[in-house]
């Protein structure tokens, strides 16, 4: 198997630019990787959001890929990752799905919907709101990412309604690919991390301690080094032998925490029906 291509899927209100700080591991790595923008976020801010819209966008992005590939989703990302790769013609090798193990159902959904419309209505759309979340939490490089292809706040409304007809739990029972669900240890959005681990076909669960929810911005440098264990994972299970100087160091996940910041977690392999 040839190295394969990483498909990166950003977060809501954000844009492609969130994996400016990946996108740049992954090239130094000789990792091909593409970053689409979904609709309603970044340079397609001015179309309609639908959840159906933006799993077009990933299936268009991943069949238009020679060879094996690779699909990292944050949040509003990893929900849509797994909607997809639940779905698809095209199995990816494997599915990265960051910061998103609770159900998007029932009273959180709700009060999170209820949320995002109180600030829809302020005067500025929730802007300020939104400038003082990404200074408090986020260090200074993060930002600048987030800022190079803008913040879209009006899409909430339709994203967050798209997402309550989406069955995630379901969905990671039908997929067959290996999926590594990665969190920050301070994410709030943990909830069922070891329910959808377990009913995963092939899962791993990674904890990046000192992380919160957008944990691919707060510490880049670990999420990075999980990715590209799974993209040598994902080459090096197949003969590839590519990247043979990372491979004697971590053939499976990391497993103790001064490898890589990390602390690893398996399911059994479920047995194929």
């Amino acid at each position: 198997m040839s190295v394969p291509t990483v498909v990166l899927v950003h977060g809501i209100r954000a844009s492609r630019s969130m994996w400016l700080r990946q996108l740049a591991a992954l090239d130094a790595a000789g990792v091909p990787a593409v970053a689409p923008d979904l609709p309603g976020h970044g340079s397609r801010a001015g179309e309609d959001f639908t959840v159906p819209a933006a799993i077009d966008t990933v299936e268009r992005t991943v069949g238009g890929i020679d060879g094996p590939v690779v699909v990292v989703g944050l949040s509003l990302g990893g929900y849509l990752t797994l909607h997809w790769a639940a779905r698809t013609e095209h199995r990816p090798a494997a599915v990265l799905a960051a910061s998103c193990c609770t159900q998007p159902a029932g009273p959180g959904l709700a009060a999170y919907r209820r949320l995002a419309a109180l600030i829809g209505r302020l005067p500025d759309g929730g802007a300020g709101v939104n400038e003082f979340m990404v200074r408090r939490f986020l260090p200074a490089e993060a930002r600048a990412d987030l800022a190079a292809g803008g913040m879209t706040m009006s899409v909430m409304t339709a994203a967050l309604a798209g997402m309550a007809g989406v069955d995630t739990y379901a969905d990671i029972t039908r997929i067959q690919s290996p999926i590594w669900f990665v969190n920050g240890r301070w994410d709030h959005f943990r909830v069922h991390e070891r329910r959808f681990v377990a009913a995963a076909r092939e899962g791993h669960l990674v904890l990046i301690p000192r992380a919160t929810h957008l944990v691919s911005l707060v510490r880049p440098v670990a999420f990075n080094r999980v990715l590209l264990e799974l993209v040598d994972r994902v080459s090096t299970d197949a003969g590839d032998g590519v990247y043979g100087t990372r491979s004697s160091q971590a053939r499976t996940p990391p497993t103790m925490p001064a490898e890589f910041g990390t602390m690893t977690t398996s399911s059994p392999s479920r047995e194929s029906t």
